[in-house]
């Protein structure tokens, strides 16, 4: 994972729930209930909110969040949700409202430490959609591309409140 994510960085309350998570399935998951009220009362700008509401398999609260922002981190978090989702044709539409970003320069670096090599965000949609329930090793690697994309794009959300 990226030597700067540090879930410390972003305080008590996001450690508090990222605490102890797996790696989210690269489908929708089932909403972790328990963290609900903790990610109710979080502090945070509205693009990390609709990160940590999509960790935490909150698709539907993600989604709200991120199509109100009209903005390209916005439209990001709405693509992850839609791949998620599975929605392969939505998710390809929104990474063309995303086009080039700093995030997308930093996995196609740090994917390859996983042993997948990151090379647009249409191929990773694809594999997602044909490893999806397999239970295979390449579900899981999409899982770790997967967090190692939630991380990056969190952070870069996290330091742009910081900076704006």
């Amino acid at each position: 994972m990226p030597k700067h994510f540090d879930p410390n960085a972003y305080g008590p309350a996001v450690v508090r729930i990222l605490a102890g998570l797996p790696l989210s399935p690269i489908g929708p998951g089932s909403p972790r209930e328990e963290l609900r009220a903790n990610l109710e009362s979080l502090d945070l700008t509205a693009a990390c909110k609709a990160g940590m509401w999509l960790r935490c398999d909150f698709l539907n609260e993600s989604h709200e969040i991120s199509q109100e922002l009209h903005s390209v981190e916005g439209s990001f978090w709405h693509t992850i949700m839609h791949r998620r989702e599975p929605d392969a044709f939505n998710s390809k539409y929104w990474w063309r409202k995303v086009g080039a970003h700093p995030v997308i320069d930093s996995l196609v670096q740090e994917a390859p430490a996983l042993g997948y090599e990151y090379t647009n965000q249409a191929d990773f949609v694809d594999f997602c959609e044909k490893y999806r329930d397999t239970g295979s090793e390449q579900e899981e690697l999409a899982k770790r591309v997967q967090q190692l994309e939630w991380e990056l794009l969190f952070d870069h959300c996290f330091q742009q409140s910081k900076s704006g």
